[in-house]
């Protein structure tokens, strides 16, 4: 992990101070690209999002699918929770939080708009940083490799279902031509034009692979952060009258990390699965995918929108919350490998 990434949560505060900063010195020019638009998607957010996106699919190897049999216990359950657990107890913690517990401190009718952005934020998994996170818990990189191949290839098809499920479940209304062209921009093209290059540098050997993705690794990373400095620029007004609202957003998202992370560590004990295999699949199923729930938000709701707001939030504890969960995984082995020799 780079001294950039490991810090990464300083530079989304620098830039949402910088961003806030710039909002009320430079109004016009961040009203001007907020209006570059064609439908509903944002010109000066998706060349940025590309640059976040893109880089980060070429890492992946669809061609490690083949390897699924192997860890097959372990691929099942990452499967579970992302699937069929994440996105739904997001919803429902989202909502307790931020519809019941803390709705006396959030904006009139600004929950639902928060809802959908941590909606989004747990509808897609992790897909770049799980091979950093698991390279720090000394994953089984293979294993890594064919659950994140997967997860892309679920992504595909899933995304733009399941959110519509969860948004109608929470009451929240469905653009879902917007939806379709999101998916369509920001993960069908993206996997596609990412697998092609993969396959035009592979040609040449792994090492034209290897200096394109160091030389887009930046990149990637700086395209987040302009992201999130035209995002703030334009919630600055929202955010400086009330900063409490980026703590309670967090609160849930805490929660269902932690969650999430604990049932797959637990599960994977339960089910044999060797340590090696358990540590990423605990911090696979815990992380998100934050740069297409950033791209969705502001397809579906626009740049100033709640949900925007909701995902870049996940952006800011993502980086010292995976830590942490590094940190208790590697702890806690002599007690994991103890119950499988039990």
């Amino acid at each position: 992990m780079s001294l950039f990434e490991r810090y990464l949560s300083l530079w989304v505060a620098l830039c949402i101070l910088v961003g806030i900063i710039l909002g009320h010195l430079c109004p016009f020019a961040f009203a001007a690209m907020a209006a570059l638009e064609i439908a509903r998607v944002n010109l000066v957010v998706a060349l940025l999002i590309w640059l976040m996106i893109v880089p980060m699919l070429l890492r992946v190897d669809f061609g490690a699918l083949h390897g699924l049999r192997r860890h097959w216990r372990g691929i099942g359950v990452t499967l579970l929770v992302n699937w069929a657990i994440k996105p739904f107890s997001m919803a429902l913690l989202a909502t307790l939080f931020l519809s019941w517990l803390f709705a006396p401190w959030l904006p009139g009718g600004a929950s639902a708009s928060y809802i959908a952005g941590l909606i989004l934020l747990a509808a897609a998994p992790c897909t770049a940083m799980v091979f950093i996170w698991s390279n720090l818990v000394d994953g089984d990189p293979n294993y890594t490799l064919s659950q994140v191949a997967l997860n892309d290839l679920i992504m595909v098809f899933a995304f733009a279902p399941l959110v519509g499920l969860l948004l109608g479940v929470a009451s929240i209304t469905v653009p879902w031509d917007t939806l379709a062209l999101s998916v369509g921009l920001y993960i069908i093209v993206p996997v596609l034009l990412s697998q092609l290059l993969r396959r035009a540098l592979l040609r040449g050997g792994p090492a034209p692979l290897q200096r394109v993705l160091a030389a887009l690794g930046p990149v990637s990373l700086c395209s987040l952060l302009l992201t999130l400095v035209l995002l703030f620029g334009l919630q600055g007004d929202q955010i400086v009258r009330q900063p409490l609202v980026i703590a309670l957003i967090a609160a849930p998202i805490l929660c269902q990390v932690y969650l999430n992370a604990g049932i797959a560590y637990w599960l994977s004990r339960r089910l044999g699965v060797a340590w090696c295999i358990a540590g990423p699949a605990a911090l696979i199923g815990a992380s998100n995918f934050f740069e297409l729930a950033v791209a969705a938000a502001i397809s579906l709701f626009g740049l100033r929108s709640g949900a925007a707001l909701a995902t870049v939030v996940g952006v800011l504890v993502e980086v010292p919350v995976m830590l942490s969960i590094v940190a208790l995984v590697k702890r806690s082995r002599p007690w994991y490998e103890k119950g499988l020799t039990a």
